[in-house]
């Protein structure tokens, strides 16, 4: 995830622009358009290789010989890569033509795929999901800042909806895709199936994406040095809060629905689709609210999410129930990255780059410290366990945020 940002209004290098009339911002041409929509496909893509084994834990377990916790460990790995690459890929990337950066991080997410696919050990699987997060850390964070250089100004508020549209595509049809068709082909023909697709992202990037100089990026330093902002500091300790605790959760979802509600491969399928689509209300409504309402619900989107989750333990033993709860979870879930993005374009306006990049590694890091906390309660003790850590994690998040004078600058 990374922050709408408040770009320059400056023509990029090497982009052509439509002729409008004297005096008038030009608009962004048919090309600049198709290279944001092959970068949307991508993120359609690593959100669906990140979190396919959401779905697809008890098989891939099953089939490499490790527990379930064990095989969550794979959300970890590529967690643990990405936060590494968020925080240096913009020093790394500053050297090379941006174009050759970004389908080079394409063809790693390719060759992870594969990798994935033909894993014959754990090991083996752990070290494709590695170079998975590199894939995901690099990419999400040189993305708002490549969407400012292919579109003028005025339409990077547009070319971010696209960018994010291939998020939430792939963040309702991941997980109960994965279910349904590795019922059908199996758990490695899943990945096997991603792989044609990426293969038409790269020659889309390459045909679509103009030439993007090196620029000059700001030092990891300086990403670091914005934790001396008291607001970051705590702002960062809330997003990773509230992402370690959904992920805690969301990360065992398939095993909380096959050993605690006893539902079948298509009732699962058509629970987590149910859970996927209920997150487009939830990013409709929190961009609604977000204009008069950001810092009350960055407090109380994290404690109600709390709330649910405990409330999916209650109801888990009746299905229909269980399927209500999750939508809310959901749709609840789906505001919360909306609401820090928000958060942070307005409160560290000043250096938008290092605070994408230290958002992106908080996330990261928080996605890979939950999904090991709740595999660690899943193994150790249950399946409740984990959802009532989970819930912890989030009223700490909400704790943190307060009434949001923590996470305010001092103007």
């Amino acid at each position: 995830m990374l922050s709408e940002t408040h770009p320059s209004t400056h023509v990029p290098q090497g982009q052509d622009v439509t002729p409008v009339a004297s005096g008038a911002e030009p608009r962004a041409t048919r090309r600049a358009w198709s290279a944001v929509g092959s970068m949307s496909l991508c993120v359609a893509m690593l959100i669906a290789s990140e979190f396919m084994p959401v779905s697809l834990l008890t098989p891939i377990a099953s089939d490499l010989h490790a527990t379930e916790g064990m095989a969550g460990q794979a959300i970890s790995i590529s967690g643990l890569f990405a936060v590494v690459t968020s925080l240096l890929i913009a020093s790394v990337a500053s050297r090379f033509e941006r174009r050759n950066v970004l389908v080079a991080l394409t063809a790693v997410m390719l060759a992870s795929l594969l990798l994935i696919a033909q894993a014959s050990s754990f090991a083996m699987l752990m070290a494709a999901r590695a170079l998975l997060g590199v894939t995901i850390g690099g990419f999400w964070a040189l993305a708002t800042a490549t969407v400012m250089r292919l579109v003028p100004g005025r339409d990077v508020p547009k070319a971010l909806g696209v960018l994010y549209m291939g998020n939430a595509v792939a963040t309702a049809l991941a997980a109960p895709l994965g279910s349904y068709l590795g019922s059908i082909v199996g758990w490695r023909g899943v990945f096997k199936a991603l792989m044609p697709i990426v293969v038409i992202n790269l020659i889309w990037q390459w045909v679509s994406l103009p030439s993007l100089p090196p620029q000059a990026a700001s030092p990891v330093g300086k990403v670091f040095g914005l934790l001396r902002r008291r607001n970051v500091a705590f702002a960062m300790l809330g997003v990773m809060l509230t992402f370690a605790g959904a992920f805690s959760a969301f990360t065992y979802f398939r095993p909380f629905l096959e050993s605690y509600t006893r539902a079948s491969i298509p009732q699962l399928s058509l629970v987590l689709l149910g859970l996927g689509v209920a997150g487009f209300v939830g990013t409709y409504g929190a961009s609604a609210l977000l204009g008069k309402h950001l810092h009350p619900l960055l407090r109380w989107l994290p404690l109600m999410l709390a709330v649910v989750t405990v409330a999916m333990l209650v109801s888990g033993r009746v299905l229909w129930a269980v399927a209500g709860v999750m939508m809310i979870w959901g749709a609840l879930n789906s505001a919360i990255p909306v609401a820090w993005s928000t958060w942070l374009s307005r409160e560290i306006q000043d250096e938008p780059e290092s605070g994408g990049g230290l958002m992106v590694a908080a996330i990261q890091l928080s996605i890979m410290v939950g999904a090991a906390f709740g595999g660690l309660l899943l193994d150790h003790l249950s399946i409740a366990a984990t959802l009532l850590g989970a819930a912890g994690l989030l009223v700490l998040a909400s704790l943190v945020v307060g009434n949001g004078s923590r996470i305010r600058a001092s103007r």
